[in-house]
């Protein structure tokens, strides 16, 4: 059931309906029943794995939070028997079991979105296997579940914020449910925070003219960016690519600009879709862009692009590990090798490029995704390093910060970098 078929609009309008007709204390269930039912009619087992998912982070965050009031219990119990050093010690001990029951989630749910992305990287023609003699195979073998990347990360998410003891574990495996399967946001995101999101799911909404007149149009402005400028310029773009030989020169410079604006119209129209379709029920969505293409570098530029999952990858990859343990002794080591200016920095260079090699990763397991994760992470890092030498240089002609014209130059050197 495609978020553009006829059958999603009449799927969508019985929905809304019966949510505002229902008691408000029965909205949220008629809201996971009606996920379900778009999972269940959707495609490629994505049901299964909605539930897999869920089962999966639901007993992994109880075991955790069963884990951590034990420890409470236990510590507030012989708090005046057990000294500083016992207590440290049991404290530790308890963190690592609870370490593993959070990896036991992540590895199973990572596990199973990388071989349904990636596995067929594995044994096509260009792959290792094939190398070494394995069977060619042009067609796909795995065929990606409805919304996996999405709601794997997001729920992924949940669960390290229910470790870090930033999320109450939900305790209700129905409600935690919802939170996974939430048709809307299934389309093409955006990544949700459980703690943001949680009580809007659940609690009751009135029907307000307001909401429904507002979120029936950005799902409007989203599926006229989608349906009309996106699918009509891939024409355009199916016209160039199929001819190379023909289209050269400066069609190649047009073929960057036009397939940029297929890429962010198609991008953003289905996450206007997503937000406008939860705001009709009362929810908001965190926003997922921020006019992208205004953007004077390239770090600025993925400050606003696909805004919530370089906000995951900032809370959940960067930031745990620049400041590790180990990295931390890599700093130490490469500051007697390298001085204290490079040796201070390095975290955060491994760090960059490692995100930044995750985020190629993310989007695909071909080697042109690595190459591409790799190189804005090499563009970011260059220019945070040659930050004070364009403060000096604004200082000294310091017209430019307020030239227009200088910053549409900056703004066109960022589109096709990014291009």
């Amino acid at each position: 059931m495609l978020f553009t078929s006829a059958e999603f609009i009449g799927f969508l309008i019985i929905t809304v309906l019966l949510y505002y007709l229902a008691p408000p204390k029965a909205q949220w269930i008629l809201l996971l029943t009606a996920s379900f039912f778009f999972c269940f009619f959707a495609r490629n087992g994505s049901f299964g794995f909605i539930l897999m998912t869920t089962l999966s982070s639901y007993l992994a965050a109880r075991l955790i939070d069963c884990d951590l009031s034990r420890e409470n219990v236990f510590l507030n119990e012989h708090k005046e028997i057990l000294s500083k050093s016992e207590r440290k010690n049991y404290k530790s001990k308890q963190k690592k079991k609870r370490l593993r029951f959070l990896l036991l989630g992540i590895i199973l749910n990572f596990g199973a979105l990388a071989l349904l992305k990636y596995g067929d990287f594995f044994f096509k023609t260009n792959s290792p296997i094939h190398i070494f003699g394995g069977i060619e195979n042009e067609k796909s073998l795995l065929v990606m579940p409805l919304g996996i990347s999405f709601y794997t990360f997001q729920t992924m998410g949940y669960l390290i914020d229910v470790y870090r003891g930033k999320a109450k574990c939900e305790k209700n495996i129905f409600r935690l449910a919802l939170f996974v399967s939430f048709f809307p946001y299934l389309l093409q995101g955006p990544i949700t925070r459980y703690s943001s999101l949680s009580l809007q799911l659940y609690q009751p909404h009135k029907a307000k003219w307001e909401n429904i007149s507002s979120g029936a149009l950005r799902a409007s402005f989203g599926y006229f960016k989608k349906l009309v400028i996106a699918d009509r310029a891939m024409a355009a773009v199916k016209t160039l690519v199929d001819d190379p030989e023909k289209f050269t020169g400066a069609y190649v410079l047009f073929l960057i600009v036009i397939y940029s604006l297929v890429i962010y119209a198609d991008f953003t129209g289905g996450i206007d879709v997503a937000i406008g379709i939860s705001k009709i029920f009362g929810i908001s969505l965190a926003e997922n862009f921020n006019f992208p293409f205004s953007s004077k570098s390239v770090r600025e530029f993925w400050n606003r692009w696909h805004i919530t999952l370089g906000e995951w990858f900032g809370d959940y990859v960067f930031l745990p590990l620049s400041i590790c343990k180990p990295m931390q002794n890599t700093s130490r080591s490469a500051r007697k090798v390298f001085g204290n200016v490079v040796g201070k920095r390095l975290p955060v260079y491994i760090a960059t490029l490692t995100t930044w090699l995750l985020t190629g990763l993310w989007h695909g397991a071909e080697p042109n995704f690595l190459v591409w994760g790799l190189l804005n992470g090499a563009v970011i890092l260059v220019s945070q390093e040659l930050q004070p030498l364009y403060a000096k240089l604004y200082n000294k002609f310091r017209f430019l910060a307020v030239s227009r014209g200088w910053n549409n130059c900056l703004k066109l050197q960022t589109f096709f970098i990014i291009g």
